[in-house]
């Protein structure tokens, strides 16, 4: 198994010449695998000095911060988690102030500076309002990391311009570093930063590397003496040892297993027996299983044999369950209950007794608009399901998606799933952009562009316009387009023919479904879906696109039939 992020600290506050404590501040190293996906996390919080109440807006701030932060989806991103969880804070201080006896009175609010350091895998993340600071002391060098929110009105009297409980907005400093082994973060509240000097502070931290709570105590001491009249807080972790790889610590206790023989009908592995092959591919082998326990039928997916030797394969192949685990919705596949232990690299899912939208579509070759909108919609909130948990899908296309004999629609493969959170872990494999297939895949993914729910938007829509069509949007034309001025010369093609009964304004939902620039697109799936159902004004005037839009062929054909027809005129003169 890789090392693992390893670190030392130390921590101390004190009232200095104050009656009371306004700072607070606290630490949380969570066991794995909240170590590995969410991280180490730091705060410290510095009330205002003109409220009585700010001690407990500090105290709220960090409590919440570092315990909220954990309970986060292991999906997200560092940013998104921890911004979140800032917005709600600072709702709730806000909130408070106005319940008070002086709600219009920021300076005697529920207020508080507020900064706090994330570590995960090999990066920090740096998240700031107000004036206490984050230092960063590397190969003998201290680096101040943030920037301080106050504003001067005098050489002598200044104002938090920026900070948590303020105002119902929140605007928050952040920055993402790379870490090094033997890296320092401090940090501090003003308290001490304005009274001692940056080469105490490297002094200071290097006598007392053995003892970082020693050392931060030290700080408040010099800060103290120094005549200081505010509190004293600081904190001090250093960077004792980085991980060489995380991903596969997520689920270090399937990676070390063995790969599966080949599976045939009777065989038993773990409990399971195997019924039938259902699918294979070059990517993975797919079977009918009954449980023995249960007697339920079940999925059983391994990984392909000539991808046993493809470490990174191995590791998107076990991301699939660690991915279903987090999505609870209706319409994406389920994994099975964890109740035995497992002796092979294998993944467990529901059996879904029904057709993928491939063979319905080549059952349907003309389906009623109706039948499309209702499986459209059943797509889109499983969607739904990735979007919330900040994972983009990357690979929705029919063969992804069954329908069982009820109706119910479902997507079934996360093979090329991105999440925010895994990205952020390093990993000694390099993860590919584009992982989905080409004539579904959004045109930003073909200029290396990272791809985003929009992107996940673009493939619903043609899938929805070949339900309706038969056809692609663009034909294969996406998938040749490697530059932006080749994508901007693509024509989408109308979904509208004289054969079918399509409404011309659903045309127009499509167009701007699949529009080539994403900025163009539906912003959310709930629009595009409603306006798949409801009439948008925008697209009711819409006429026909004339004949050489719908069919550019059939276009240049009449135009070569009536100059032809005229050449012969002119020459029988």
């Amino acid at each position: 198994m890789s090392s693992r992020l390893t670190i030392s600290a130390g921590q101390f506050t004190d009232r200095g010449h104050k009656e009371i404590n306004q700072d607070f501040h606290g630490i949380v190293v969570p066991e794995e695998p909240l170590l590995t996906t969410k991280g180490i996390a730091a705060a410290i919080a510095d009330g205002i000095s003109s409220s009585r109440v700010s001690q407990i807006a500090s105290e709220a701030a960090v409590r919440g911060f570092l315990d909220d932060y954990l309970c986060t989806s292991e999906s997200w991103s560092v940013q998104t988690s921890a911004q979140r969880v800032l917005y709600a804070i600072n709702s709730w201080l806000h909130a408070q102030t106005q319940k008070s006896h002086d709600p219009y009175d920021k300076d005697r609010g529920y207020v508080c500076a507020f900064s706090a350091v994330v570590l995960k895998s090999t990066s920090a993340y740096l998240f700031h309002m107000g004036d206490a600071r984050i230092y960063r002391l590397r190969n003998g060098e201290l680096e101040q990391l943030t920037q301080d929110h106050r504003l001067w009105v005098s050489s002598e009297k200044s104002y938090l311009s920026r900070g948590l409980g303020i105002t119902p907005q929140l605007e928050i400093d952040f920055d993402t570093i790379p870490l090094e082994e033997g890296d320092v973060f401090l940090l501090v509240t003003d308290g001490i930063y304005e009274h001692v000097g940056t080469q105490f502070i490297i002094d200071t931290i290097g006598e007392h590397a053995d003892d970082l709570d020693a050392a931060a105590q030290a700080l408040a001491r010099e800060a103290y003496a120094g005549d200081s009249r505010d509190n004293l807080t600081a904190q001090l972790i250093r960077i004792d040892q980085l991980p060489e790889h995380g991903a596969t610590d997520l689920y270090h206790d399937l990676a070390d297993l063995p790969l599966p023989p080949p599976l045939e009908p009777r065989m038993e592995i773990d409990g399971y027996r195997i019924v039938r092959s259902i699918h294979d591919s070059s990517r993975s082998h797919v079977y009918q299983a009954i449980d023995t326990e249960t007697g339920r039928s079940v999925v059983i997916k391994t990984p392909a044999v000539d991808k046993h030797d493809d470490p990174e394969y191995i590791e998107r192949f076990l991301m699939e369950e660690w991915i279903a685990r987090r999505i609870n919705n209706a319409h994406v596949l389920k994994p099975c209950d964890k109740t035995r232990k497992r002796s092979h690299v294998y993944v467990a899912m529901e059996y879904i007794e029904g057709q993928t939208l491939t063979q319905w579509m080549i059952d349907n070759p003309q389906p009623d608009i109706e039948a499309v909108r209702r499986i459209v919609e059943q797509i889109a909130q499983g969607l739904r399901g990735f979007h919330r948990q900040e994972m983009i899908h990357q690979d929705l296309r029919p063969d992804n998606i069954m329908i069982d004999t009820g109706g119910v629609v479902k997507i079934i493969d996360f093979g090329a799933t991105k999440v925010p959170g895994v990205l952020e872990i390093s990993s000694p494999f390099e993860r590919n952009t584009l992982l989905g297939t080409a004539q579904y895949s959004a045109p930003e993914y073909f200029l290396g562009e990272s791809g985003s729910t929009r992107s996940d938007i673009f493939s619903l829509g043609v899938i929805t316009y070949q339900m309706l069509s038969g056809k692609l949007p663009y034909g294969v034309n996406v998938v040749k387009c490697r530059t932006r001025a080749a994508q901007r010369k693509l024509r989408y093609r109308s979904v509208l023919n004289e054969e079918r009964e399509i409404p011309a304004w659903i045309d127009g939902v499509l167009q701007k479904a699949v529009h080539i620039d994403p900025l163009k697109r539906y912003g959310e799936l709930s629009e595009f879906t409603y306006d798949l159902r409801h009439p948008n004004k925008a697209f009711l005037n819409k006429t026909r696109p004339p004949l050489m839009e719908r069919n550019p062929v059939a276009f240049w054909q009449g135009v070569s039939l009536i100059l032809a027809i005229l050449l012969l005129v002119q020459l029988a003169r």
